[in-house]
């Protein structure tokens, strides 16, 4: 995992070594093994934090030439079938390191863009040709890596992996406020290639850009490169002429499983895994154990000493079981005040709560212990449609609440009515597809994949998650309804193919959505904390002062069953102090 930075000037005389190198040094937690840069024909700069994955030789440097020195290549992510695309490339190209960075090149020049299709990883990068003065950007199918890019007051095009580095090189800092009125209106965290950054935009998952070099606008071309819907429908057609048993289907997806956990332990640096008590991450576990049986690979859970939300009863009955080391990372209340704000550094956008602060805590007792990449569940419920209210007429923002989580009423008129009405594509004629597909590509995967990899890079870690391998992803969208649910019993077939791994039947306990005591913490522990906090926000200008106190004096009498309009009021806090910095 790394940090990647370029620099395209309108003009020769815009071209600026300094702005570089500050994104790189806004950013270099993402890579503290090598950085630098490189000025390429006077037009454009790249620049590259590295976390030295595989290859760890200097070599493998980046930015990274081609042999002739045509090419040059900025890189953040993985590209875990780089052994099998180095073979098939070896009699077109010359390697002289061992790294996927290179394949990556190689794989560029041999088959230009189309190139994209064959790659298996997570991935944003950059590729300048000095000879067509083409700079070709491209991100991964699900956008697990970030690519963020703006145009300069002089109109030039400068990009990076984080928000924060595009403002060290001098994009002003000014809020972006119809997200943040989508956000504390109806709960969304993303928009399209929106953030949260008046200027700032991303590069979307599964899209590629093009940018002369000399081009007088500075805009780059902008195109879908990975068409999930068409191979999920596909997919669907072949199953249905084949006419393949359940046990045919599981046997396949099983194959799958293996060799995507495989492949995402190909790494010079220790590997371990993050682990909860549920069934995915149990899976994992077995999967891991089944790969590396005689390993003593580093497992990581985090608990509150909360027996209402803890899962450490389940999780060390799964490790005994496997015989794997344990690192348990205990979240206590008093940690919240400090920890919220510096993890709003390094997110730069509204985050997820207590949760990824816990979750920020394993990656730094996994730092501590020399385990640099960690492994992680995340994805199957948007696959196998595993969250309750996929059967369930909900489109709530927070689960199991008897009233709506947010408090728009607390918000200036003239602010609230900023936010956009958002509708969602349906480009499948099953209702629970669509909705799935929404998770996978709108709301939790996009949210989810962004704080845990700025939580991860925190750190300078690298997360993987196997289960988004795209083959698997894809291949369980396009099973049968049947298979996902059965006996109203979610991940059924999943459940069933767990079965052959798992042999402990606390794993298939029902499925928990908190982890932490966000809602006791909140009105209890850090009480006196927020009090003061909502009492500074009074007078910020996008909130109405006495609405926003009544809302707060009300919600002390009641039963504070859900705390997400906290936590939404707290961002706008914690966002402010940080920019203040």
């Amino acid at each position: 995992m790394c940090g990647i930075a370029g620099f395209v000037a309108k003009e020769p005389e815009n071209l600026s070594s300094e702005r570089v190198e500050a994104m790189l040094e806004a950013q270099k937690h993402r890579g503290p093994d090598s950085q630098g840069f490189q000025r390429l024909d006077n037009q454009i700069i790249l620049g590259h934090n590295r976390l030295s994955i595989i290859d760890l030789s200097a070599s493998a440097n980046q930015p990274f030439f081609s042999g002739d020195r045509r090419y040059c290549l900025v890189f953040n992510g993985e590209v875990y079938n780089y052994l099998e695309l180095r073979r098939e490339l070896k009699p077109f190209y010359n390697f002289t390191t061992s790294s996927d960075t290179e394949v990556l090149l190689a794989a560029y020049i041999t088959w230009g863009e189309t190139m994209l299709d064959r790659l298996v990883g997570m991935f944003a990068f950059a590729i300048y040709d000095r000879q067509t003065k083409e700079l070709f950007m491209a991100r991964d199918r699900f956008g697990v890596k970030p690519f963020y890019y703006a145009i300069t007051s002089t109109g030039d095009f400068i990009f990076a992996s984080e928000i924060k580095a595009l403002h060290a090189a001098g994009i002003a800092r000014v809020s972006n406020e119809v997200m943040w009125s989508c956000y504390l209106v109806s709960g969304l965290y993303q928009y399209e290639n929106q953030t949260f950054w008046e200027g700032v935009f991303q590069l979307k998952a599964g899209h590629f850009m093009r940018l002369k070099a000399d081009s007088q606008s500075g805009l780059p071309e902008q195109s879908e490169w990975y068409d999930f819907v068409a191979n999920v429908k596909a997919l669907k057609e072949e199953q249905e002429v084949s006419g393949r048993s359940e046990e045919a289907h599981l046997r396949h997806y099983k194959s799958l499983l293996e060799e995507s956990i495989a492949l995402r332990f190909r790494s010079d640096v220790p590997v371990g895994f993050n682990l909860s008590g549920g069934l995915d991450s149990s899976l994992l576990l077995s999967l891991v154990d089944a790969f590396k049986p005689d390993t003593p690979i580093e497992g990581f859970t985090f608990y509150c000493n909360d027996p209402r939300y803890d899962e450490l009863p389940w999780v060390e009955g799964l490790i005994a079981e496997k015989n794997k080391p344990l690192n348990k990372v205990l979240m206590e209340a008093r940690d919240v005040p400090g920890l919220s704000q510096g993890v709003m550094h390094f997110q730069d956008e509204p985050y997820g709560g207590i949760p990824t602060l816990a979750y920020s805590k394993i990656f730094e007792q996994a730092r501590e212990k020399g385990t640099i990449v960690l492994l992680d569940g995340q994805g199957m419920d948007e696959a196998w449609a595993g969250y309750d209210y996929y059967h369930r007429n909900s489109d709530s923002v927070v689960q199991g609440v008897k009233r709506s989580p947010l408090r728009p009423e607390v918000l200036k008129e003239e602010f609230a009515t900023r936010t956009i009405g958002v509708t969602y594509p349906s480009p499948f004629k099953d209702d629970l597809l669509n909705k799935q597909y929404r998770d996978l590509f709108h709301t939790k995967i996009p949210r989810a994949l962004r704080f845990n990899d700025r939580i991860s890079m925190m750190h300078s870690t690298e997360l993987r998650e196997p289960f988004l391998d795209h083959r698997l992803v894809e291949y369980a969208f396009a099973l049968p309804t049947e298979l996902k649910v059965r006996n109203e019993s979610t991940k059924w077939g999943l459940r069933k193919l767990a079965k052959g791994y798992i042999e402990n039947d606390l794993v298939l306990a029902p499925k928990r959505p908190l982890q932490t005591p966000q809602r006791e913490w909140l009105t209890e522990d850090l009480i006196d904390w927020i009090e003061g906090e909502i009492q500074e926000l009074a007078g910020h200008p996008w909130f109405n002062g006495e609405e926003l106190k009544n809302s707060w004096a009300d919600f002390k009498k009641s039963d504070k069953e859900n705390t997400f309009f906290l936590w939404q009021w707290l961002s706008v806090q914690l966002m402010d102090k940080v920019s203040e910095r």
